[in-house]
This record gives C-alpha cells, structure tokens and sequence, in this order.
C-alpha cells in the first residue's frame, strides 16, 4: 500500500493544488453557511421549522426536478453537450429565482424543476472541462451526483456527510443505475434502479432544497431575494461539480487509492 509521503510525493504541485481547491470546495460549511452570509438569517433553523406538509410537498417536488435533470442527462448531453460558460448557466438561474421569489412558494413546482436542469446542464460544462465523457452513462450519472453531494449542514460535517462517504453510499444505486441503461440503452420511467438512485439523491438534495424554501419563504425576500438564493444555489453546486470531477480527473491519472489517501490528508490538515 501506497504510504502517505508516496501519495502526496507522486501528485505534481498544480495537482496537489487543485486536489486542495476540491477539497476546499467539497468540504466546506455548505450551502446553509453561504445563504446566511449573504441574507444575514440562520435559514437552517428556520427550515427545521417547516411543517411536515410543507416537507412532504419538499420531497415530491424535489424528486420531480431530479427526474427531469436524469432524463436530459441520460438522453441529451451526449447528443448536445452544452457550451454555455458558468456565468450563463447563474444568470439563468438567478432569473428562475427571481420569478420564485416574486410569486412565492407556490412556484416551486414549477422553479425547482427548471432551476435543477439549468444546474444540471452548468454540471455537465464542468464535467466535459475535466475530460468526461458525457456519451457514457457513468458520467451522466456522475453529474447527478453532484446533487447528493452538495448537500451538508454544520452539525453533520462527520463520517456520514464526508465527500467520499457519500460517494460511497451511492456507489452500488450508481452501478446498477449505469449497468441497467448500458444493457437496455433507454431509459425507462420506473425501472427499479434508477428510482432507487434517484431516491438516495433527493433524500441528500431535498436537504439543501428546505433551506431554499426557507430563505424564499422570508417576506422580506421577494423577487430580488429570490433572485440572489438562486445565484447562491447554482454557485453552491457548480463549487460542487468543480471538486467532484476534479477528483475524478485526478484519480483517472493517479488511481482512488492515491488520490483518496491525499485527499484525506489535506482535508485533515486543513480542518486542523
């Protein structure tokens, strides 16, 4: 087994550097922390707060919006790979926000759905930049991914919500989810794997999903409001993407095994 010196001695400086940006990025306080410095409001309490109606309604729009971001990353990004830059893809999002916000809760519906592709489609950008390759189904779904791996609150940064754990609790639903389509070769609505990934997905999303809501759901908020948690969400998860499939990136060079060992060097050091 490769020692600790070994990992970090076979990275090249640009790539202990940019293993560090993913860390920093995967790692971080999450998108609860980001909103509260821009809105000035702990929006986590507030989305514990929620009633269990409005959780129940959370989770079957959330489930909704990942449906819709699985069907264009399974059937569209390998036919036409988006070429919009980052600051498109938050505009767009920023702009669906602002209608959220202007209409309130209601919206969300129909808002969560599109603001979900138009990320989903900024998550592909990023991925295609990293080298990935979009024609196959274990890419696609990486990208998915992204959506169970944005979502971290400040009393769950243990074991559970770690980058790689959470890699790992959805490394065998992404497997089966992969091998299932390269077999069939269509995505068919209700096929068990697929709904099996889709739910460990949006039981991470619909996380940070709640503290959207909640933050919207603040009178004081509205269309502008609405229009800044947007640009707050979109960044939140592009961050997100950008530390995933940096990883991804380097293990395709250096192998997990090396670059896991380093990465969880770093994320102690910089914890310390």
């Amino acid at each position: 087994m490769m020692t600790t010196v070994d990992a970090a001695t076979a990275l090249s400086a640009e790539d202990r550097a940019a293993l560090q940006e993913a860390v920093r990025a995967l790692e971080h306080p999450g998108f609860a922390a980001r909103l509260a410095s821009v809105i000035g409001q702990p929006v986590e309490r507030m989305g514990r707060a929620l009633p269990p109606a409005a959780a129940e309604a959370i989770a079957a729009v959330t489930a909704k919006a990942l449906n819709a971001a699985m069907l264009v990353a399974l059937t569209t990004l390998k036919r036409t790979p988006w070429t919009g830059s980052r600051r498109v893809h938050t505009a767009l999002a920023a702009a669906s926000g602002a209608a959220g916000g202007a209409f309130g809760l209601v919206s969300l519906p129909i808002e969560l759905p599109v603001s979900t592709v138009i990320m989903l489609r900024s998550i592909a950008d990023i991925a295609q930049r990293a080298g990935e390759d979009l024609d196959t189904a274990e890419a696609a779904l990486a990208c998915v991914q992204v959506f169970a791996l944005g979502a971290r609150t400040p009393e769950s940064q243990a074991a559970e919500s770690g980058y790689f754990a959470v890699r790992g609790i959805l490394a065998k639903s992404v497997s089966e989810a992969a091998r299932y389509i390269a077999e069939r070769g269509i995505l068919e609505e209700g096929a068990p794997a697929l709904v099996r990934l889709i739910s460990l997905v949006a039981s991470r999303f619909g996380i940070v999903v709640t503290q959207k809501l909640a933050a919207q759901a603040i009178p004081v908020i509205g269309a502008v409001g609405g229009a800044t948690v947007n640009y707050a969400f979109i960044e939140h998860f592009q961050d997100t993407a950008a530390g995933h499939f940096t990883v991804r990136r380097l293990e395709r060079i250096h192998g997990k095994e090396m670059v896991r060992e380093e990465y969880e060097r770093l994320r102690t050091s910089m914890a310390a």
